[in-house]
């Protein structure tokens, strides 16, 4: 991170054997490595996981001590890569990334991996973003896992058990030399609490040592005949060993009374919901005791048949509660049953919903329609249900819901992002409308009003690649855009290469604003600031140079939409051949507020003459058009009632929330608008000049006024 500081988080990391260690839940899991002998740890940003990187990046010194390598990969199929170093030698590593998308991207490396097996304990933490919530197709981990015949984690939410499967985990790989995911939702991530911490540990085998004593053994390379041996491994040793270690260590749990007509099987991490929606049905209380038995699946890949026999033997009928879909576990619970002739009913998405987040009330829902058919005696005592929210069904209430639309995600209040967009429809009304190809990152949100600009997205860096099917000869040309983020992780290669090697006549926008900044702006090679670990400053006109493209235009300062227009429209019509490539640099607004903010407070306490920009709307002189509005979008850009009795329309307004980046003052000028925008300075510790400068100016503009007055007294007609 360039402008935001761990210190706080690193200290906590220091715990040491018996202290109480207080946080988030992805902090514990972070703690949990070093306290597990972790050798490296590798990955890549996103929700819910990024805070996991953010931490380690700046805990070089606790590092350093420990003889741990931490880095921050290139992409998800780079930290993939890193587990390599386990195949060979025993040594622990851990990767992380946001999925299902990383794992995608890192499919290959996994793949390889699984196949060949390691040596070393290899964990894989997973943020499972699945649901409402989710900015990622709808897609699970475990359909991955089995594929591969990787061991699938799912850890109750509570920071003990997210710690101990950790732990667990590096414990089952090895055992059963075999790569394990463990998968944390949103909600096990930001979940707080406490645990008893360890001493962190050093590797009892280091990197170095590694280095110093190579080894080498063909039967873990992926080249036949070893890779057909590889999946007899997996078969006969690898999942009997780690069916072994699941029931030996007792890494699943079980809740409740031991013996019952009904129970419940349940992932672990749909622990809470289902404690609290059994709540609501009177069948648990406050601290977690039930009188319904639970099988909580910790490991949701492999499944122990023999827990699940021994679960279900006594039990007319046991409900499977599976987020996301497809069914993939109540498939196998119902197969296994089978199997061993029980006549157990196993109900699940026939009570529950195929997809979306299993919430309390989702879960309540379908464990009553459950219980009602097989034990309704055991409803009996509930508490009352909370009042259901009141909805506003009066005319005008709908009249306006029919009027104005939901409020669609946008870009922050000043991102540098929205003149590139705001330019990009200045142009259609001269070039007309083009096919634009878009990719993952803040400008995503071009996709909705009031830009309304994208047609696709098909991955991370891969907005060139999305649009390389339209390479045919035509009058209009191809426009993507990717963000600096995606440019480094993909797109330099499979979007840039890519076109210049099929000569693509279309035009790529790159938004540099200097971090990756929708995961919350971490350095990346071509960040601007001095990173002492890392190595930045790497300019991205230089690299498309040096693949290739002819056609390079850089504009500093994005803010400047009559240049991004003219740009973008010399891009579209220039005869020249191959690839037009843009790159827009502003530094993303939400990182440099951080930077910035602190710096000017300091200085102004400090006496210093400090100024700050402010913009406002004269409202004597706003039509109440709103065209600014509709080419900005920017929060801080709203609407206000008149105080001129005169105008019925709203007038356009600035809040205090405005960050003063200019672009809705950028925008009118491009678009030939109005002249109501104005920029104030505020001076902040004046000097003697300031003071006279302000007093000479209130002078004339009080004489002007007196002037104007005094003649509308002397010709009131």
């Amino acid at each position: 991170m360039a402008e935001r500081s761990f210190k706080k988080e690193v200290q906590d990391l220091r715990a040491g054997e018996g202290e109480i260690f207080r946080g988030e839940g992805i902090l514990a899991i972070t703690k949990a490595l070093l306290q597990s002998g972790v050798s490296y740890v590798g990955g890549y940003q996103g929700s819910p996981i990024s805070h996991l990187m953010d931490v380690l990046s700046d805990a070089n010194d606790l590092l350093d001590e420990l003889d741990v390598h931490f880095e921050s990969s290139a992409s998800e199929a780079a930290a993939a890569a890193m587990l390599s170093a386990s195949v060979m030698y025993p040594l622990r590593g851990a990767v992380t990334w946001k999925s299902t998308a990383g794992t995608n991207v890192a499919s290959d490396a996994l793949t390889n991996l699984s196949s060949g097996g390691v040596t070393g304990g290899t964990l894989i933490i997973l943020g499972e973003d699945y649901g409402e919530g989710s900015s990622i197709p709808q897609e699970r981990s475990h359909a991955f896992a089995m594929k591969s015949q990787m061991w699938l984690l799912d850890p109750r939410p509570n920071l003990e058990s997210l710690v101990k499967c950790v732990e667990q985990g590096f414990e089952l790989s090895e055992a059963s030399n075999t790569p394990v995911m463990m998968q944390v939702r949103i909600r096990a991530c930001h979940v707080h609490g406490e645990f008893v911490a360890k001493d962190n540990r050093a590797p009892h085998f280091k990197l170095r040592d590694a280095l110093q004593s190579p080894r080498r053994d063909i039967n873990r390379v992926v080249l036949p005949p070893a890779s057909l041996a590889q999946d007899v491994e997996k078969l006969e040793l690898r999942y009997p060993a780690a069916i072994r270690h699941i029931r030996e260590n007792r890494l699943n749990e079980f809740f409740g009374p031991e013996n019952g007509d009904v129970g419940i099987v349940v992932q672990g991490g749909l622990y809470n919901s289902l404690m609290r929606a059994l709540l609501y049905l009177g069948l648990a209380d406050a601290y977690g005791e039930t009188s319904i038995p639970i099988y909580v699946m910790n490991v949701t890949y492999p499944m122990v048949d023999h827990e699940v026999v021994g679960f279900c033997r006594d039990k007319r009928a046991v409900i499977m509660i599976e987020e996301g879909h497809p069914n993939y576990i109540e498939q196998s619970l119902t197969s296994v049953l089978h199997r061993h002739e029980l006549t157990t009913r196993v109900h699940g998405k026939d009570l529950l919903p195929m997809g979306g987040d299993y919430t309390a009330s989702v879960v309540e829902k379908g464990l009553r329609r459950f219980l009602e058919k097989y034990a309704g005696d055991r409803l009996g005592n509930r508490p009352p249900a909370p009042d259901p929210v009141p909805i506003l069904t009066s005319a005008p209430v709908r009249k306006l819901a029919e009027a104005v639309p939901p409020r669609p995600a946008g870009f922050c209040t000043g991102c540098p992002e929205r003149p590139i967009f705001a330019a990009m429809k200045l142009t259609e009304k001269d070039v007309g409308q083009h096919h634009v190809s878009g990719d993952i990152g803040c400008h995503i949100f071009a996709n909705l009003p009031p830009f309304n600009v994208s047609g696709n997205t098909m991955g991370y860096g891969l907005s060139g690649a999305g649009a390389s099917a339209f390479n045919v000869k035509s009058d209009k040309r191809t426009i993507s855009v990717m963000g600096d983020g995606g440019f480094w992780h993909n797109g330099l290669t499979s979007s840039i290469g890519n076109a210049v090697f099929n000569e693509h006549d279309g035009v790529i926008i790159i938004v540099d604003n200097h971090y990756a900044a929708a995961t919350g702006g971490q350095d990346i090679l071509s960040s601007r600031a001095d990173n002492p670990r890392r190595s930045t400053q790497h300019s991205i006109a230089t690299a498309v140079k040096g693949i290739g493209v002819k056609w390079v235009r850089q504009i500093d300062r994005t803010y400047d939409v009559a240049k991004m227009q003219e740009t973008l429209t010399e891009a579209l019509t220039t005869s020249e051949p191959g690839p037009k490539v843009i790159i827009a640099s502003s530094e993303c607004m939400l990182n440099k507020q951080r930077r910035v903010k602190p710096q000017f407070r300091a200085a102004v306490k400090a006496g210093k003459r400090m100024v700050k920009e402010r913009f406002g709307v004269d409202e004597d002189v706003c039509t109440g058009d709103h065209a600014c509005i509709r080419l900005s979008g920017c929060p801080s850009l709203s609407v206000k009632q008149s105080d001129d009795p005169l105008k019925d329309d709203p007038v356009a307004t600035i809040d205090n929330s405005c960050v003063g980046c200019g672009n809705c003052g950028e925008v009118s000028e491009a678009a030939v608008l109005c002249p109501s925008f104005y920029r104030a300075d505020v001076i902040h510790n004046p000097t003697r000049w300031d003071r006279l400068a302000a007093r000479w100016r209130n002078a004339v503009i009080g004489a002007i006024q007196s002037r104007a007055d005094n003649r509308r007294v002397a010709f009131p007609d």
